[in-house]
């Protein structure tokens, strides 16, 4: 067995995928939901490596304490919290994700801790592979209540 972090470990012999650094998190904080930049990278809609995990906990949630792997935490509540939030089985670890329309529609919402460049790449790059439909990244951008910045890039992307 090898320590991968506290409380969790892996065989010896098994070969770790890219997503090892999610699956470390989500088996470390269960409620936290994969955000933002690690969101982007797993659906591929991102040139950025990001050196963080992001997650995304509840605004009243106790924040998770993880040395490794480094995370960066944001908060919500409601729906912003649980709408467009997915399950995915990475390492055998039960990881919940937010879709590609809601990761957009995040990276609007959350455009000060990654940036206004990194929002309209993700929102370029969902739309031109297909990930997800200007209706639906819309209606995520109405959950986060980010529409009227995302109207003027949506529409001209679109």
């Amino acid at each position: 067995m090898v320590r991968q972090a506290r409380g969790v470990y892996s065989l010896a012999d098994h070969e770790p995928t890219r997503h090892l650094d999610l699956a470390t998190v989500c088996a470390r904080a269960p409620h936290a939901t994969i955000c933002l930049l690690s969101a982007l990278g797993f659906h591929e809609l991102t040139s950025q490596i990001p050196r963080s995990v992001w997650v995304m906990i509840d605004r009243t949630a106790h924040r998770p304490r993880m040395h490794h792997p480094h995370t960066r935490i944001v908060r919500a509540s409601g729906d912003a919290l649980n709408a467009g939030v997915e399950v995915h089985r990475i390492e055998g670890v039960r990881v919940r994700m937010t879709n590609p329309a809601k990761t957009v529609a995040d990276c609007f919402k959350y455009r000060r801790h990654v940036g206004l460049d990194v929002a309209i790449e993700a929102l370029r790059d969902c739309l031109g592979r297909r990930k997800a439909t200007p209706a639906e990244i819309h209606a995520m951008a109405q959950v986060n209540g980010v529409a009227g910045v995302m109207r003027p890039f949506l529409e001209a992307l679109a």
